[in-house]
């Protein structure tokens, strides 16, 4: 949705006015790990994102694009599936090398909360707010530099575009790059080549489906598989 009634008249919302709806949802599952971190026991963590990272996404639900593109939502989900299983393949191949693959176990409770929240709560707000909204404002940015017309391409595209009229698929080389930069600074510098790979290979997806519908069900899948992965090899080291 592009717009909020102001009175009686309609307001169309910029990127500016749509940066808290896509991005409080992320940041409040970072800040609930980084506040709760060595002060609160695991399972008390990923309760609390399980109780308010949804609500946060119920609310702002009104204001995203469509997770829908033109493309059939069945064919959406069958590429989502392929692409999450070739994701977890990618990323064990490539953070294998830094980690100590057998790791410390989990303890079953909260191995089970941090599942359902990697499969099911992750994918949403992740996805939303790194191909959503950052790849789409840096396609916009990317657009506007190139428009020797535009003095600052910045405050246009926060203030003067909608990440909303982005069509279906739309990407440039520098929105990858610095979606890909802002998707590998929320994992651990371990998981950085790793995270590297994985959100081209989201882009890339995005560019064939021309949905984040795809890429929701992609990257749940990845989670999905890498904690049963983890849970049936004892490899550790992968959660």
């Amino acid at each position: 949705m592009m717009t909020k009634k102001a009175g009686n008249k309609i307001k169309k919302l910029y990127n500016r006015d749509l940066l808290l709806p896509y991005g409080l949802p992320y940041f409040a599952y970072v800040g609930i790990v980084s506040l709760g971190q060595d002060r609160l026991p695991v399972e008390v963590i990923y309760i609390l994102e399980i109780m308010i990272v949804p609500l946060l996404l119920y609310w702002a639900w009104k204001w995203y694009a469509p997770i829908k593109g033109p493309e059939k939502v069945t064919g959406s989900i069958f590429y989502g599936i392929v692409f999450g299983i070739l994701g977890l393949v990618v990323w064990c191949l490539l953070l294998a090398p830094f980690i100590d693959i057998k790791g410390e176990p989990w303890d079953k409770t909260g191995f089970f909360l941090r599942l359902f929240t990697a499969a099911i709560i992750v994918p949403v707000f992740e996805e939303l707010f790194i191909r959503g909204y950052i790849f789409r404002l840096a396609l916009q940015w990317d657009n506007n530099r190139k428009n020797k017309n535009i003095a600052s391409p910045l405050n246009e595209s926060l203030d003067h575009n909608s990440i909303n009229d982005v069509k279906p698929g739309a990407w440039s080389v520098m929105a990858i790059a610095i979606s890909t930069i802002a998707f590998s600074a929320g994992h651990m510098p371990v998981e950085w080549v790793a995270a590297v790979a994985y959100s081209i290979l989201m882009s890339i997806l995005w560019m064939i489906r021309k949905d984040l519908l795809s890429c929701i069900v992609a990257h749940g899948v990845t989670n999905l598989t890498l904690g049963l992965y983890v849970w049936y090899t004892g490899n550790w080291g992968f959660w």
